[in-house]
């Protein structure tokens, strides 16, 4: 089994697909297929190891967090072999998957909710995906309420400042210029300094760019595709552990 996942873990890092895996690498004995990294990694996906995986580390490990802010983004993955939640995104002129992010202060990845076909906008079912990216957080046993929450003016809408009102998280969300033209924005709360840190996001968006497997979606399941993310996610969090660790 530990063989197996050097496979996986090689074929998100390199994105090389599952048919060309380079598996005497990692197999020292034995006959293993390709099929049968595929196979493992197809059932991990579907029992839900890989995301009870993420849920566990930041159960576990959750006082190497930043949680004095977090910050949410949306982001288009090109998708070419179609699937679930696939769909033409006229800006990227592709076919995209639509997905949430969450990260800590230091750009620590969070959670990511369920992908939308490309040509929904970031603020499409907003209330019911930020919701699920708020599960991850409360089944790892951390706590959202007084959470400060930086997003960018596209994310912007009563939807998502009364969820975050609803979860008493407070929504640091840049006011968008065209939902208050003739009303006073001044009543909405925003701290300018606070919403700075939000660039830590787009570090971690950068970060996850080294994994090839994410920057170009193949996996036809939102599942697996999912997954993926899951164990990117666990990758960067156990390096910043073994790092802290050796300290």
């Amino acid at each position: 089994m530990f063989e197996i996942v050097r496979a996986i873990l090689y074929r998100l890092k390199t994105g090389r697909q599952w048919r060309e895996l380079p598996l005497k690498q990692f197999i020292d004995h034995g006959s293993v297929s390709w099929q049968s990294v595929y196979y493992y990694f197809n059932k991990w996906c579907r029992d839900g190891s890989w995301r009870n995986l993420w849920i566990g580390l930041l159960r576990n490990y959750r006082s190497y967090l930043d949680l004095s802010s977090v910050q949410l983004d949306g982001s288009h993955t090109p998708a070419k072999r179609g699937g679930q939640a696939v769909g033409y995104q006229g800006r990227k002129a592709s076919k995209t998957s639509n997905a949430l992010f969450l990260a800590d202060n230091t750009g620590q990845m969070l959670a990511l909710s369920e992908p939308q076909k490309g040509q929904h906008h970031d603020l499409y079912e907003i209330k019911l995906l930020f919701t699920g990216l708020c599960e991850v957080l409360q089944q790892a046993a951390i706590d959202i309420k007084g959470i400060f929450l930086n997003a960018d003016s596209g994310f912007d809408s009563k939807e998502l400042r009364s969820a975050c009102a609803e979860k008493e998280i407070q929504a640091n969300i840049k006011p968008n210029p065209r939902n208050h033209k003739g009303n006073n924005s001044e009543d909405q709360y925003f701290d300018e300094q606070l919403y700075k840190r939000r660039i830590v996001i787009e570090h971690a968006n950068a970060w996850m760019d080294s994994y090839k497997a994410l920057l170009v979606r193949y996996e036809v399941l939102s599942g697996n595709w999912m997954a993926m993310h899951w164990i990117a996610f666990s990758v960067c969090f156990l390096k910043r552990i073994n790092k802290r660790l050796k300290v």
